[in-house]
């Protein structure tokens, strides 16, 4: 019997240190597990087999994100590929699943996507929209894990500081390419043509 999800890993807010100390008792988790047995209306992303509880986001992070999504559908038009916000499931491998707030696919990228399956191919652009239930992921372990993957670009969006940080992939790790701050506008180094002034997505 495979014991449930919550009370063998517990939410983002559980007993890491237990979690630390036994990791060898615990079974990976694969996608497969989490399609069949985590809590319906509930999200959640694996790190290597361990499923942590994704929280719901705040209507000041969720509007960002919304426009940030909107700019990139206006790409979309002009260039071509796809974008999708969360919550989807980006499956990087049977044991690694992320929900970046906005992802985008560029065309030649896009074309290996099915519309009716599970997304299985790296983005090429990430973004999240910082909050304190993720900042400490977004800027650690889910940054990590989308290097190791090959996304090409990540952006962090700073509510707080009303600042967009981008990163761009060198030899398998993220470098600070621009932090484009409300007067600025925000380039995105892979994507030819994309870009729009930052202050654009944290008004009203």
């Amino acid at each position: 019997m495979v014991p449930d999800l919550m009370g063998w890993y517990g939410s983002r807010r559980g007993d890491d240190a237990k979690m630390r100390s036994m990791p060898e008792v615990w079974p990976r988790w694969s996608y497969a597990d989490l399609e069949r047995l985590a809590p319906e209306g509930r999200r959640f992303e694996l790190y290597d087999g361990e499923p942590c509880e994704v929280p719901s986001p705040l209507p000041r992070h969720q509007r960002v994100a919304q426009k940030i999504a909107r700019r990139l559908e206006d790409y979309e038009r002009r260039a071509g590929g796809l974008v999708f916000m969360a919550p989807i499931d980006i499956v990087l491998s049977n044991y690694d699943v992320v929900q970046p707030d906005v992802v985008f696919f560029a065309s030649a990228t896009a074309v290996a996507i099915d519309m009716n399956a599970p997304i299985r191919s790296r983005p090429d652009l990430a973004v999240e929209v910082l909050s304190s239930g993720s900042a400490a992921d977004d800027r650690g372990r889910k940054m990590q894990l989308l290097a190791r993957f090959g996304v090409p670009e990540y952006w962090l969006v700073d509510t707080a500081e009303q600042a967009i940080e981008c990163y761009v992939l060198v030899a398998g790790a993220y470098v600070l390419e621009l932090i484009a701050s409300e007067q600025e506008a925000v380039k995105s180094r892979t994507l030819e043509g994309l870009g729009f002034p930052a202050g654009e997505i944290f008004g009203s």
